[in-house]
C-alpha cells in the first residue's frame, strides 16, 4: 500500500521575518538548552520519542557511528525544550557552506503538545539559526532558514511555521510506501 504525501517547503530570508511566539506560563518552568555534547543516545531518544506517531523512520536504522558523524558536523546543533527538567521536544539545525540553515527536525513529545511549548521552541530555535555563525566561526553567516513539513506531520505544524514568519516556496506531492508508526520503541 502507498499513501499520498504532500510536502511543503518554507523559508525565512531575514532575521526580521521571525515572529516570536509568546512563551508558556512561568509556572510550567520551560527552558530551552543546547545539547552541547553530541550524544547519539540522547539524539536518538529525542528523534524516536518525538517522531513516534508521525512516522519518523529514516534515522531508526542508523548505527551509533552514523549518529555520531552526523551530530559532529560543524554547524549542527540540537536545542532541547525541558518542562520541569523533563525533555519535552527538540529542534535540530544544520548549516551549509552557503549560509543556509535547515531545521532538519522539530517537534514535541506527544505528552507535551498543546501546552504552548512548540511555538516557543520554534521561536527560540529560529533565533539560534539566525545567529548560528556566531557559535560556528567556520560557517557562513545565515542568509536563509528553511524547513519542510508534510501531510504526515502534526496537524498544527504548518500553522506554527507560518505564524513564526515562514513563507511557502515549493510544494511536492508523492506516493510513499505506507509505514506503520514505529512507536517509542519497536513493538510498543
Amino acid at each position: 500500500m502507498s499513501v499520498t504525501v504532500t510536502t511543503w517547503y518554507l523559508e525565512q530570508t531575514a532575521p526580521s521575518d521571525l515572529v516570536p511566539a509568546a512563551g508558556p506560563p512561568a509556572e510550567q518552568e520551560v527552558r530551552v538548552v543546547r545539547s552541547g555534547t553530541p550524544l547519539p543516545e540522547f539524539s536518538r531518544f529525542l528523534y524516536s520519542a518525538v517522531g513516534q506517531d508521525v512516522t519518523w523512520t529514516d534515522r531508526l536504522p542508523w548505527t551509533y557511528a552514523e549518529w555520531a558523524a552526523h551530530l559532529g558536523r560543524p554547524g549542527t546543533e540540537t536545542w532541547v525544550a525541558y518542562e520541569r527538567g523533563t525533555p519535552a521536544g527538540f529542534i535540530e539545525l544544520q548549516a551549509d557552506a552557503e549560509g543556509s540553515v535547515e531545521i532538519v527536525y522539530f517537534g514535541l513529545i506527544p505528552a507535551f503538545r498543546g501546552r504552548r511549548i512548540g511555538g516557543h521552541l520554534l521561536s527560540y530555535g529560529l533565533a539560534r539559526a539566525w545567529d548560528l555563525a556566531e557559535r560556528w566561526p567556520e560557517c557562513a553567516p545565515t542568509k536563509r532558514v528553511w524547513v519542510h513539513t508534510c501531510s504526515k506531520d502534526g496537524q498544527y505544524a504548518m500553522d506554527n511555521y507560518r505564524r513564526r514568519g515562514f513563507r511557502l516556496y515549493d510544494t511536492t506531492v508523492e506516493e510513499e510506501p505506507e509505514v506503520a508508526s514505529p512507536g517509542p520503541w519497536p513493538g510498543a
